[in-house]
């Protein structure tokens, strides 16, 4: 069924029980099917309605967008010429969940804006609906089709309105991956599984056998109370619950990933690793190789010294095509003679930067972003807020 019960709203409920055929698309649209309109021929054509929605949880809000999507021709008046009075902008407007449409519409109300969505689209099909009903006074959107539940396959628990106001549904549809996991979820790690799971990827699977202590409160996401402190909880299992409020497919693993269970990480899509150096991470670095698995290593070292710090951010991307270029870039700390990791300073902003660093590269893998550089590398030295980039090609 739609994420979006549709009997929760009013102005939804309404539309539904006058006869309209209405439904809520998991790409967060509100579409009204069965809308006659007059086509340029003077022919009565059948098309639909669509807005985006604004939500509070799961019910509507007022809208904040008096424009609305139109599926079909461009409709006309009995006479057969152009409805100029709806023209807004034409040209393929992708709504996500299998619905093109063709036209924009606006129409702002005398008052500026709509009370509801009862309101927003009964005025669209009235508008519409006057010049139908010149030709066939019979003809109607109100054609209470029975309307048969559909499955839900959404990672979210509720609709991504973000995307489907900023009308990127299709862009954000080429993060909808199987499995993606996060190795380590520190405060660089938990950095990381907040974007993510922001994202319509299916599951999310973090690994750290680490318990959720002070220190870790204040680098990483969120405010936790001082009752969650005192308890100590698991890392895993602490972000699994706050991110389960929004994402289906968070999967706790409340164990290290080294060389004796690193097999917990096929069948991957991706993966983030978040995690200190030394023989666990090579024994990772080595079986992803091995099973042809995209990831990206993060970390960050970082020093105090005259009262400041400073140091280096760094992503690394490793895909098939240049494992050994990458590898060169990834350091295993523990196994080298001269390491400043083990410092391990930390800071909030910081650990989000690096995080960033890491899902901007994923993304724009995945040609969420335009991807011009190709880059592999990229650091950030805080001294002189310089970004560098490497292609390893």
């Amino acid at each position: 069924m739609s994420i979006i019960p549709i009997d929760r709203s009013p102005d939804l409920q309404r539309l539904r029980k006058e006869g309209y055929n209405v439904l809520v698309t998991n790409a967060g649209n509100l579409v009204v099917q069965d809308v006659p309109y007059v086509n340029s021929k003077r022919e009565i054509a059948i098309g639909a309605l669509a807005s985006n929605l604004d939500l509070a949880g799961d019910i509507t809000a007022q809208p904040q967008d008096h424009t609305a999507k139109f599926i079909g021709e461009y409709p006309c008046d009995s006479q057969g010429n152009t409805l100029t009075v709806l023209q807004h902008t034409s040209g393929s407007f992708d709504l996500g969940s299998g619905f093109v449409a063709q036209h924009s519409f606006s129409r702002k109300p005398a008052c500026g804006h709509y009370e509801n969505y009862y309101e927003k689209m009964t005025a669209y099909i009235a508008l519409l609906g006057k010049h139908v009903a010149a030709i066939d006074p019979l003809v109607t959107a109100k054609t209470h089709r029975v309307i048969e539940p559909e499955d839900d396959n959404s990672p979210f628990n509720y609709l991504d309105t973000a995307s489907a106001r900023a009308e990127i549904n299709t862009i954000t549809a080429r993060l909808a991956e199987d499995a993606v996991a996060i190795v380590g979820i520190g405060g660089t790690g938990s950095y990381v599984l907040d974007m993510v799971a922001k994202t319509p990827v299916r599951k999310i699977h973090i690994f750290d056998a680490d318990r959720f202590l002070t220190h870790n409160a204040f680098r990483a996401p969120g405010a936790p109370a001082i009752e969650e402190l005192r308890e100590q909880p698991l890392k895993v299992e602490y972000f699994a619950s706050i991110y389960a409020h929004m994402h289906r497919g968070i999967v706790p693993h409340p164990f290290h990933i080294d060389a004796t269970n690193v097999d917990e990480l096929n069948g991957m899509s991706f993966v983030f690793l978040c995690m200190e150096g030394g023989a666990a991470k090579r024994a990772i670095v080595d079986k992803l190789e091995a099973l042809g698995i995209p990831f990206a290593d993060v970390g960050m070292g970082l020093y105090a010294k005259r009262n400041s710090i400073g140091g280096m951010l760094r992503s690394v991307l490793s895909l098939p095509d240049a494992r050994e270029s990458a590898r060169a870039r990834i350091p295993f700390a523990t196994d080298d003679a001269n390491n400043e990791y083990d410092k391990n300073i930390q800071v909030a902003d910081l650990n989000a930067l690096n995080a960033c660093l890491a899902v901007i590269a994923w993304k724009k893998l995945r040609s969420f972003y335009f991807n011009l550089g190709n880059e592999r590398l990229v650091s950030y030295t805080i001294a002189n807020s310089l970004l560098a980039k490497g292609d390893i090609v």
